[in-house]
């Protein structure tokens, strides 16, 4: 009985050993934490994914630009099997603005600071004419307008007011606030958005208006601080007819107009949008890797992910250029630290995020879970994380675990080597809006990070989203928590167990947003 008993204590602590939890030993922390803050390429990655890249709508000529520029610096940073993946069907297809100019000419001469909706028409040369402002309310509105807007220069209603904030823009998670975040909200009532009565059915009667009427360009207001706000009209696929030219202007300038007009002073206006439609139906995503080395786990992936796709006002410096260089970055940094992981660390620069996570979706599609058949494929179970940054540039300070209460061993040990990093907060919290809910769906490990809000609400989907939105030192510091987590994951004998799907789940039933 008593050999039987050492026999059986020995045998515990051997699986003890393999399943447990590890962190990474310092001295491969130390290696990460000296290339990330002695050798960081931070600065060349911001400018070439930015400044170089330029802006990278969804299947656009731009997009498919900077596709080939992204594969090429993977390549170039030495990663194996750098590549451009399809991962989806886009009919709607490709979309590029070629020229735009905007100016009131009455009661005086203002140029305006002006972007088209995406997949919006062109204008028939320069247009030149006196606004007409839609002030439609309820359906019965409607009536006075009919055939009386073909051929001119529709000022849409005002949807927004500037308010005047007394807080700064940039701002540090308190302290309060990640006590907050790191406390468990559950349970909690689910809440659904409703829009207001009558809303949505007198919109669609607004559009089936200009829809009719064909106007020379239809003028909206999106945007703060002089500076409009991108955004897309709804389009069916490449080779349908071209929707009427829509110009967003800041919201200044849109309210001024439409102020000018309630006085009975006529506004006159000038507009020349030139766009093209591209025949390229599909999303791709942009992929390489670090092979793993362990025999036993080398097929095994921690994946790492932002979106490579931007509106076309900027150069989507914070959303995402932002995520994908602290990802290439994280990766470069275990290269050229010499380690060699475990398992497969793979990074992904995500197409059609912006088009509702397109390229995330498709990846998980075809290398996770078989929808049609609504089972796993086998990548589910080689699946170990996913890290996925997509808030902007500021710093991180904790990471969000979307309920997945087995994850929390984990990241307890793993960052126990960044004591003295200020990376300390596990948030059961759940997020939305970006790619690791395509992950988070079936139940894997995917996790998005608590990131400090530097102007990020007052920038991104804008022109205002350039190079000067970031900050080099907070995704110089991202990278490296990138870089250990990873590696952690990479280099543990155990995975993150996924979140046990219910037993009636349908991924065909499942809404995606």
């Amino acid at each position: 009985m008593k050999k039987l008993l050492i026999f059986l204590g020995i045998t515990f602590l051997i699986v003890s050993s393999l399943v447990a939890q590890q962190a990474l030993p310092q001295d491969l922390a130390y290696k990460i934490k000296r290339e990330a803050f002695q050798n960081s390429q931070m600065e060349a990655l911001a400018m070439y994914l930015t400044d170089y890249a330029g802006p990278r709508l969804a299947a656009s000529r731009l997009g498919e630009r900077g596709e080939k520029l992204a594969k090429e610096k993977l390549a170039e940073l030495g990663f194996s099997n750098p590549r451009i993946e399809k991962a989806a069907d886009f009919p709607r297809g490709g979309w590029d603005n070629l020229k735009t100019y905007a100016a009131m000419t009455a009661p005086y001469y203002c140029n305006f600071m002006a972007v088209p909706k995406a997949w919006s028409g062109s204008t028939d040369g320069l247009v030149k004419g006196e606004v007409i402002l839609l002030d439609i309310n309820t359906v019965n509105d409607i009536a006075q307008y009919k055939g009386k807007l073909s051929g001119k220069i529709v000022l849409m209603p005002e949807t927004s007011k500037y308010e005047m904030q007394f807080g700064p823009f940039a701002t540090r998670q308190t302290e309060e606030r990640l006590t907050f975040l790191a406390t468990d909200p559950r349970p909690q009532p689910a809440r659904a958005f409703r829009m207001p009565m009558g809303t949505a059915g007198l919109q669609m009667e607004i559009r089936n208006l200009l829809t009719e009427e064909h106007p020379a360009v239809i003028v909206s207001g999106g945007g703060f601080f002089n500076v409009p706000r991108s955004t897309s009209v709804q389009y069916g696929r490449y080779g349908d007819p071209e929707p009427t030219a829509e110009l967003v202007l800041p919201v200044e300038d849109h309210g001024r107009m439409i102020r000018l007009i309630a006085k009975n002073i006529p506004v006159s206006m000038e507009v020349e949008i030139k766009n093209e439609f591209y025949n390229n139906p599909v999303i791709n995503n942009v992929i390489a890797e670090i092979p793993g080395v362990d025999p036993k786990l080398k097929d095994e992936v921690v994946l790492l992910g932002g979106h490579w796709d931007s509106w076309h006002g900027g150069t989507g410096a914070a959303d995402d250029a932002s995520g994908c260089m602290v990802m290439i970055e994280a990766l470069r940094i275990i290269k050229e630290s010499g380690i060699q992981p475990r398992r497969t660390i793979r990074v992904a620069l995500w197409g059609g995020e912006e088009q509702g996570l397109i390229g995330s979706r498709g990846y998980m599609q075809d290398y996770l879970y078989d929808v049609d058949a609504n089972k796993p494929r086998k990548g589910f179970d080689q699946f170990a994380l996913y890290l996925n940054m997509d808030n902007g540039s500021g710093k991180f300070r904790g990471i969000y675990l979307e309920e997945n209460d087995m994850a929390f061993p984990f990241f307890r040990e793993w960052i126990k080597v960044m004591d003295n990093m200020d990376f300390n907060t596990l948030s059961p919290r759940k997020t939305g809006g970006t790619d690791h809910m395509s992950f988070d769906r079936i139940g894997l490990p995917a996790f998005q990070f608590i990131q400090d809000d530097l102007e990020y609400g007052r920038g991104y989907h804008t022109l205002m989203d350039t190079y000067e939105r970031l900050v080099l030192p907070d995704l110089q510091y991202n990278a490296a928590v990138v870089a250990i987590l990873a590696l952690s994951a990479a280099m543990d004998n155990s995975k993150i167990p996924p979140k046990p799907l219910p037993a009636n789940f349908n991924m065909q039933q499942r809404r995606m947003f």
